[in-house]
């Protein structure tokens, strides 16, 4: 029953992933895929905070949304781009109960951090390749519309799980799992 519900949680989070993120694609082309992207998707990772289902479901729903790139984008961008999304849910799971004035502000910060790093190597080795110093720039265009998306976004979705009880029921759900 608990790996059943752990799987069933994923699913449906990497569901939720691919299906924002590939249809924010589609009414706004580019808008989650260039340099400077705003993936309304990305505000899920918030769900790290709350459940370990979550880690593999943010991956998989990143590796779902970024085969619909493959055209544009080549493997590249499935491989690296959800490598970032692996680093940040874990990184995000691990940081989950520190809070900055009641808020997970420096869990929030990983997506921007990982996806910045790692994205952004990705898009200046792979496909700008104009010189090392370029990386900090494509990072920062990355880290900065994560960091957009999780502040905008992501903090106040962690307001609405928190004041609905949600969380307590996910947490809830995790701990008779486990």
């Amino acid at each position: 029953m608990k790996k059943t519900r752990f799987i069933v949680q994923a699913a449906i989070i990497a569901a939720m992933y691919a299906t924002l993120t590939i249809l924010q694609n589609v009414l706004f082309p580019g808008s989650a895929t260039m340099s400077v992207q705003f993936r309304v998707s990305e505000a899920l990772c918030i769900l790290a905070l709350y459940t370990p289902a979550a880690i593999p479901g943010l991956t998989v729903g990143c590796v779902i949304a970024n085969l619909s790139s493959i055209p544009h984008l080549g493997p590249v961008d499935l491989i690296f781009g959800s490598l970032a999304s692996l680093c940040a849910a874990l990184l995000m799971y691990a940081l989950r109960n520190v809070r900055l004035f009641s808020l997970p502000i420096l869990a929030c910060l990983m997506p921007a951090i990982c996806n910045g790093v790692i994205v952004g190597f990705e898009i200046e080795f792979f496909f700008v390749k104009l010189g090392f110093a370029d990386f900090f720039i494509q990072g920062g265009f990355v880290a900065l519309g994560e960091l957009v998306v999780l502040m905008v976004l992501g903090l106040p979705l962690t307001k609405v799980i928190e004041k609905s009880g949600m969380d307590k029921k996910l947490l809830s759900l995790n701990a008779q799992a486990a």
